[in-house]
Protein backbone atom coordinates (compact mmCIF):
# COMPACT_ATOMS: atom_id res chain seq x y z
CA UNK A 1 0.00 0.00 0.00
CA UNK A 2 1.08 3.63 0.46
CA UNK A 3 4.08 5.44 2.26
CA UNK A 4 3.24 8.84 3.06
CA UNK A 5 5.82 10.82 4.48
CA UNK A 6 5.10 13.69 6.86
CA UNK A 7 7.89 16.25 8.19
CA UNK A 8 8.72 19.67 8.04
CA UNK A 9 12.11 22.12 7.38
CA UNK A 10 12.33 23.97 10.37
CA UNK A 11 11.90 23.74 14.04
CA UNK A 12 8.82 21.35 15.00
CA UNK A 13 5.10 22.67 13.94
CA UNK A 14 3.39 19.80 14.88
CA UNK A 15 4.18 16.91 12.60
CA UNK A 16 3.49 14.50 15.39
CA UNK A 17 0.39 15.42 16.39
CA UNK A 18 -0.75 15.91 12.76
CA UNK A 19 0.51 12.28 11.92
CA UNK A 20 -1.08 11.19 14.93
CA UNK A 21 -4.57 12.64 14.28
CA UNK A 22 -4.45 11.71 10.48
CA UNK A 23 -3.92 7.90 11.76
CA UNK A 24 -7.21 8.20 14.19
CA UNK A 25 -9.32 9.38 11.25
CA UNK A 26 -7.76 7.43 8.34
CA UNK A 27 -10.32 5.46 5.68
CA UNK A 28 -7.90 2.08 6.04
CA UNK A 29 -5.74 -0.37 8.27
CA UNK A 30 -3.07 2.21 8.86
CA UNK A 31 0.71 2.48 10.37
CA UNK A 32 2.16 5.72 12.01
CA UNK A 33 6.02 5.02 12.48
CA UNK A 34 8.14 7.41 13.97
CA UNK A 35 11.29 7.93 11.81
CA UNK A 36 12.78 11.08 12.90
CA UNK A 37 16.70 10.41 13.44
CA UNK A 38 16.46 12.98 16.14
CA UNK A 39 14.53 11.04 18.12
CA UNK A 40 10.76 10.53 18.99
CA UNK A 41 8.33 10.91 22.02
CA UNK A 42 5.49 8.75 20.85
CA UNK A 43 6.18 6.25 23.43
CA UNK A 44 6.04 8.70 26.53
CA UNK A 45 3.06 11.00 25.13
CA UNK A 46 0.32 8.41 23.62
CA UNK A 47 -1.51 6.10 26.09
CA UNK A 48 -1.26 2.32 25.47
CA UNK A 49 -4.51 0.06 24.33
CA UNK A 50 -4.58 -0.98 28.00
CA UNK A 51 -4.75 2.50 29.49
CA UNK A 52 -1.13 1.69 30.24
CA UNK A 53 2.48 3.14 28.55
CA UNK A 54 3.60 2.38 25.34
CA UNK A 55 7.59 0.37 25.84
CA UNK A 56 10.14 3.15 24.47
CA UNK A 57 12.51 -0.10 24.03
CA UNK A 58 10.38 -1.90 21.55
CA UNK A 59 9.89 -0.48 17.67
CA UNK A 60 12.79 1.19 15.11
CA UNK A 61 15.44 0.29 17.81
CA UNK A 62 14.86 -3.45 17.86
CA UNK A 63 13.69 -3.38 14.43
CA UNK A 64 17.26 -2.46 13.71
CA UNK A 65 18.54 -5.15 15.66
CA UNK A 66 16.98 -7.48 13.97
CA UNK A 67 17.32 -6.08 10.26
CA UNK A 68 20.75 -6.45 9.43
CA UNK A 69 20.66 -9.30 7.69
CA UNK A 70 17.87 -7.81 5.34
CA UNK A 71 14.58 -6.29 6.11
CA UNK A 72 11.24 -7.60 4.96
CA UNK A 73 7.68 -5.87 5.20
CA UNK A 74 6.48 -9.29 7.46
CA UNK A 75 9.06 -8.09 9.97
CA UNK A 76 7.67 -4.64 10.85
CA UNK A 77 4.43 -5.47 12.88
CA UNK A 78 6.58 -7.50 14.56
CA UNK A 79 7.65 -4.15 16.44
CA UNK A 80 4.61 -2.50 16.64
CA UNK A 81 2.53 -1.47 19.42
CA UNK A 82 -1.22 -0.24 20.00
CA UNK A 83 -2.51 2.69 21.57
CA UNK A 84 -5.80 3.79 23.01
CA UNK A 85 -8.27 3.99 19.63
CA UNK A 86 -6.74 0.81 18.11
CA UNK A 87 -3.96 2.85 16.12
CA UNK A 88 -1.02 0.19 15.43
CA UNK A 89 2.22 2.61 15.78
CA UNK A 90 6.30 1.96 15.41
CA UNK A 91 8.01 4.01 18.34
CA UNK A 92 11.17 5.71 16.85
CA UNK A 93 14.17 5.81 17.99
CA UNK A 94 14.39 7.41 22.29
CA UNK A 95 17.35 9.84 21.55
CA UNK A 96 18.97 11.43 18.17
CA UNK A 97 22.24 9.49 19.64
CA UNK A 98 20.79 6.30 18.41
CA UNK A 99 20.54 7.47 14.81
CA UNK A 100 24.51 6.98 14.31
CA UNK A 101 24.44 3.42 14.25
CA UNK A 102 22.11 2.62 12.16
CA UNK A 103 22.53 5.05 9.02
CA UNK A 104 22.32 2.38 6.44
CA UNK A 105 18.82 1.35 7.99
CA UNK A 106 16.34 4.37 6.32
CA UNK A 107 16.67 3.27 2.74
CA UNK A 108 15.37 -0.90 3.63
CA UNK A 109 12.82 0.64 5.93
CA UNK A 110 11.55 3.08 3.38
CA UNK A 111 11.24 0.32 0.98
CA UNK A 112 10.00 -2.30 3.58
CA UNK A 113 7.07 0.72 4.63
CA UNK A 114 6.43 1.67 1.24
CA UNK A 115 5.49 -2.44 0.63
CA UNK A 116 3.60 -3.42 3.82
CA UNK A 117 0.92 -5.10 2.01
CA UNK A 118 -1.78 -4.63 4.68
CA UNK A 119 -1.91 -1.23 5.03
CA UNK A 120 -0.88 2.18 4.32
CA UNK A 121 1.74 4.20 6.17
CA UNK A 122 2.50 7.57 7.11
CA UNK A 123 5.99 8.01 8.54
CA UNK A 124 6.96 10.95 10.60
CA UNK A 125 10.25 12.29 10.15
CA UNK A 126 10.31 15.15 11.87
CA UNK A 127 12.88 17.57 10.27
CA UNK A 128 14.64 17.13 6.85
CA UNK A 129 17.69 18.77 5.94
CA UNK A 130 19.51 17.58 9.79
CA UNK A 131 19.51 13.95 8.43
CA UNK A 132 20.56 13.33 4.90
CA UNK A 133 20.21 9.57 5.33
CA UNK A 134 16.74 10.31 5.10
CA UNK A 135 16.34 11.26 1.53
CA UNK A 136 16.75 7.25 1.15
CA UNK A 137 13.85 6.74 2.60
CA UNK A 138 11.96 9.90 1.07
CA UNK A 139 12.63 8.40 -1.90
CA UNK A 140 10.60 5.34 -1.67
CA UNK A 141 7.06 7.22 -0.78
CA UNK A 142 4.31 7.74 -3.05
CA UNK A 143 3.58 11.38 -1.06
CA UNK A 144 5.74 13.74 0.99
CA UNK A 145 3.49 16.20 3.37
CA UNK A 146 5.88 19.40 4.15
CA UNK A 147 4.41 21.00 7.46
CA UNK A 148 4.80 24.58 8.21
CA UNK A 149 3.64 27.69 10.06
CA UNK A 150 2.67 31.18 9.09
CA UNK A 151 5.25 32.51 10.23
CA UNK A 152 7.88 34.57 8.12
CA UNK A 153 10.51 32.43 8.76
CA UNK A 154 8.79 29.18 8.55
CA UNK A 155 7.59 29.63 5.14
CA UNK A 156 10.93 31.16 4.26
CA UNK A 157 12.50 27.65 5.10
CA UNK A 158 9.52 25.80 3.27
CA UNK A 159 10.12 27.86 0.34
CA UNK A 160 13.54 27.44 0.46
CA UNK A 161 13.32 23.25 0.99
CA UNK A 162 11.10 23.17 -2.37
CA UNK A 163 13.93 24.35 -4.62
CA UNK A 164 16.45 21.82 -3.84
CA UNK A 165 14.32 18.89 -3.37
CA UNK A 166 13.81 16.29 -6.05
CA UNK A 167 10.96 16.31 -8.39
CA UNK A 168 9.53 12.49 -7.47
CA UNK A 169 7.97 11.58 -5.36
CA UNK A 170 5.15 14.43 -5.52
CA UNK A 171 5.03 16.68 -2.72
CA UNK A 172 2.01 18.33 -0.70
CA UNK A 173 2.41 21.23 1.82
CA UNK A 174 0.31 21.78 5.13
CA UNK A 175 -0.22 25.41 6.54
CA UNK A 176 -0.52 24.40 10.38
CA UNK A 177 -2.82 27.53 10.67
CA UNK A 178 -4.70 29.74 13.57
CA UNK A 179 -8.65 29.14 13.53
CA UNK A 180 -9.49 33.13 13.44
CA UNK A 181 -7.48 33.33 10.04
CA UNK A 182 -7.68 29.74 8.33
CA UNK A 183 -8.79 30.21 5.17
CA UNK A 184 -6.71 33.32 4.85
CA UNK A 185 -3.52 32.03 5.89
CA UNK A 186 -3.51 28.90 3.86
CA UNK A 187 -4.29 31.33 0.81
CA UNK A 188 -0.91 33.59 1.73
CA UNK A 189 1.05 30.29 1.86
CA UNK A 190 -0.17 29.02 -1.53
CA UNK A 191 0.88 31.96 -2.78
CA UNK A 192 3.89 32.03 -1.71
CA UNK A 193 4.39 28.39 -2.52
CA UNK A 194 3.27 28.34 -5.94
CA UNK A 195 5.36 31.30 -6.93
CA UNK A 196 8.43 29.55 -6.52
CA UNK A 197 8.00 27.85 -9.95
CA UNK A 198 8.27 24.24 -8.05
CA UNK A 199 4.80 21.94 -8.83
CA UNK A 200 3.38 21.14 -5.67
CA UNK A 201 0.65 18.47 -5.45
CA UNK A 202 -1.75 21.07 -3.08
CA UNK A 203 -1.36 23.68 -0.17
CA UNK A 204 -3.74 22.33 2.38
CA UNK A 205 -4.35 22.80 6.25
CA UNK A 206 -4.83 21.95 9.51
CA UNK A 207 -5.83 23.35 12.45
CA UNK A 208 -3.49 24.84 15.30
CA UNK A 209 -5.70 23.64 18.40
CA UNK A 210 -4.03 22.54 21.35
CA UNK A 211 -7.08 21.75 23.21
CA UNK A 212 -7.42 19.22 20.50
CA UNK A 213 -3.85 18.39 20.94
CA UNK A 214 -4.20 17.65 24.86
CA UNK A 215 -7.69 15.19 23.98
CA UNK A 216 -5.97 13.60 21.48
CA UNK A 217 -3.19 12.30 24.26
CA UNK A 218 -6.09 11.91 26.76
CA UNK A 219 -5.00 14.32 28.79
CA UNK A 220 -8.38 16.00 29.11
CA UNK A 221 -12.02 14.30 28.75
CA UNK A 222 -14.43 15.81 26.31
CA UNK A 223 -14.99 15.26 22.55
CA UNK A 224 -12.08 14.59 20.56
CA UNK A 225 -14.42 14.38 17.50
CA UNK A 226 -16.10 17.99 18.04
CA UNK A 227 -12.67 19.40 17.78
CA UNK A 228 -11.17 21.57 15.38
CA UNK A 229 -7.77 19.00 14.94
CA UNK A 230 -9.57 16.34 14.21
CA UNK A 231 -12.29 18.02 12.00
CA UNK A 232 -9.47 19.75 9.79
CA UNK A 233 -7.29 16.60 10.04
CA UNK A 234 -10.62 14.76 8.62
CA UNK A 235 -10.31 17.03 5.80
CA UNK A 236 -6.85 16.98 4.99
CA UNK A 237 -7.15 13.07 5.39
CA UNK A 238 -9.26 13.12 2.29
CA UNK A 239 -7.50 15.64 0.28
CA UNK A 240 -4.31 13.14 0.65
CA UNK A 241 -6.39 9.85 0.18
CA UNK A 242 -7.80 11.49 -3.02
CA UNK A 243 -4.22 12.19 -4.00
CA UNK A 244 -3.16 8.45 -3.41
CA UNK A 245 -5.94 7.40 -5.38
CA UNK A 246 -5.13 9.86 -8.37
CA UNK A 247 -1.99 8.60 -8.71
CA UNK A 248 -2.78 4.97 -8.28
CA UNK A 249 -4.92 5.47 -11.36
CA UNK A 250 -2.52 7.65 -13.37
CA UNK A 251 0.31 4.81 -12.81
CA UNK A 252 -2.24 1.57 -13.51
CA UNK A 253 -3.23 3.86 -17.01
CA UNK A 254 0.38 4.17 -17.65
CA UNK A 255 1.24 0.57 -16.81
CA UNK A 256 -1.72 -0.51 -18.94
CA UNK A 257 0.05 1.62 -22.31
CA UNK A 258 3.59 0.53 -21.39
CA UNK A 259 1.69 -3.45 -21.87
CA UNK A 260 -0.03 -2.48 -25.32
CA UNK A 261 3.23 -1.18 -26.54
CA UNK A 262 4.96 -4.10 -25.66
CA UNK A 263 2.62 -6.64 -27.00
CA UNK A 264 3.46 -7.98 -30.42
CA UNK A 265 1.06 -7.26 -33.22
CA UNK A 266 0.10 -10.56 -35.50
CA UNK A 267 1.02 -9.82 -38.81
CA UNK A 268 -1.77 -9.51 -41.30
CA UNK A 269 -2.98 -12.85 -43.63
CA UNK A 270 -2.56 -10.44 -46.28
CA UNK A 271 -6.07 -12.26 -46.92
CA UNK A 272 -9.05 -10.07 -48.30
CA UNK A 273 -12.42 -11.05 -46.81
Amino acid sequence: MALIVLAADKGAPGVTTAATALGAIWPRPVLLAECDPAGGDIAYRLPAADGGVLNPARGLLTLGATARRGLHPDQIHEHTQKIIGGLDVLAGLTHGEQASGLTWLWGPLGRALATLPDADVLADCGRLGGHPQLAELTAEASLVVLFTRASLDHVAHLRERLQIMPREPQVGVVVIADPRQYRTTIEEVRRIVMGTGRHVAFVSGLAHDPKGAELLRGQWGGRLDRSLLIRTARELGGRLDAQLRAQESAESAYRAREQAARSPVEPSSGAKP
